[in-house]
């Protein structure tokens, strides 16, 4: 080649930088899954993948992005790759020991915060705390309520004692969540009364097919199925109930969307008053509890 053959000759243009907005164009994620993911590695807020979107990215945080791309297209749920997800307006830390909290369990929240609203210092019992999500709600809402939370997972009880010293003030009049491991009731001072109980226990029956979809195949699966019927560990949770209730306590159960009859019946046979179910915003009855009618003691 002559020396006017090499200027002549045509060159190959640089690729353009990787920018925020190039990155959410050509992604194959669901556009607000890509934006979650992109602001969790650039420690950007979402208003600043619009006004910051042209700036050139480094290397580094391309690499950090595809990756998790790449894991959530493969099915690992959002929350788990960054380790966070809001509930109840809060944000909690999320690990793959623990399920992930969902909108429609804050129905429990609501309707326990609603139970023991007229009560000063009211006690709670969370049966199956996980992340802590509905005990820390509890707690950060009514700052004086005092919350038990119980779970038989170490690892599950080490997230929730992490969220609840997050999140809520070391100084607040109920004092700090009381953890405990525990199988359902049997590590619990006899002596102990709640005001309120809520569970949202493993209630999925073993062979539902969406235990192999979607996120719950990275949750851990004692946490989402007793392996059997779906209603094992409800009907233990309501069975202990009366001996763990003040008179007139009430006791609110999370459960499958086509369990609401068996749950009520099971509230009616132990002899719980005032028994019914919640709907939650999708129109599904999400919740049953009812009312101790005597005293427990």
């Amino acid at each position: 080649m002559t020396m006017n053959d090499a200027r002549s000759a045509p060159t190959t243009p640089l690729d353009p930088p990787a920018t925020a907005a190039a990155l959410l164009r050509a992604s194959p994620l669901p556009p607000l899954e890509a934006r979650i993911l992109l602001t969790h590695v650039l420690g950007w807020r979402q208003t600043q993948l619009i006004t910051r979107g042209d700036e050139p990215l480094d290397g580094a945080s391309i690499e950090r992005y595809r990756a998790l791309e790449a894991r959530r297209a493969a099915g690992e749920p959002v929350a788990q790759l960054v380790g966070a997800r809001e509930f109840f307006g809060l944000e909690f830390e999320v690990t793959p020991h623990v399920l992930i909290p969902r909108p429609e369990t804050e129905l429990l929240v609501e309707t326990a915060l609603a139970t023991m609203e007229p009560l000063s210092r009211p006690r709670v019992l969370d049966l199956g705390t996980g992340t802590g999500a509905i005990a820390v709600a509890i707690a950060w809402t009514r700052p004086d309520a005092r919350v038990w939370a119980l779970d038989r997972s170490a690892e599950a009880l080490a997230v929730a004692a992490r969220n609840g010293t997050r999140l809520l003030e070391a100084n607040r009049p109920g004092g700090t969540v009381t953890l405990l491991q525990s199988d359902w009731y049997n590590s619990l001072d006899a002596a102990l009364r709640f005001d309120v109980i809520v569970s949202n226990p493993p209630y999925i029956a073993s062979g539902d097919p969406h235990l192999l979809q979607g996120d719950l195949r990275f949750e851990p699966r004692g946490a989402l199925t007793d392996e059997a019927d779906g209603l094992t560990a409800i009907r233990a949770i309501v069975a202990g109930a009366p001996g763990r209730l003040t008179a007139n306590g009430a006791l609110w159960i999370e459960h499958g969307y086509d369990q609401a009859e068996a749950v009520r019946a099971l509230l009616n046979a132990q002899g719980f008053a005032q028994v019914r179910s919640e709907r939650d915003l999708a129109g599904i009855e999400r919740i049953s509890g009812g009312t101790w009618p005597g005293d427990a003691g």
